[in-house]
């Protein structure tokens, strides 16, 4: 059995350093991750349908020589890391104006 002094250690461990506030920022970001992909596929990629030769964003890609580029999924990564960047920024933008007052 480990001695009561371990489980007060490990408690007090946890209060310090907000083990738990880090946990729910995790699935808190998780989840805007989610919402940002899901309005970048389905809501923002397919407004570029017209304009792409194919007609579908998930398989555009260019040929150069032997070499395949899936250009439409790497424009839909690069909006959606845009998208979560400019999230980031606001909210640390905020809490630092929060911490400054």
């Amino acid at each position: 059995m480990l001695k009561e002094s371990f489980w007060k250690e490990f408690g007090a461990f946890i209060q310090e350093y907000k083990i738990v506030s880090v946990g729910v920022a995790f699935v808190m970001g998780q989840a805007i991750n989610e919402l940002v992909k899901s309005f970048v596929s389905n809501m923002f990629m397919p407004l570029l349908n017209p304009l792409i030769p194919d007609g579908t964003w998930r398989t555009a890609t260019w040929k150069i020589w032997l070499f395949e580029f899936g250009w439409g999924p790497f424009t839909s990564s690069l909006l959606h890391f845009g998208i979560l960047s400019f999230i980031v920024f606001l909210l640390v933008k905020k809490l630092l104006r929060i911490k400054k007052q």
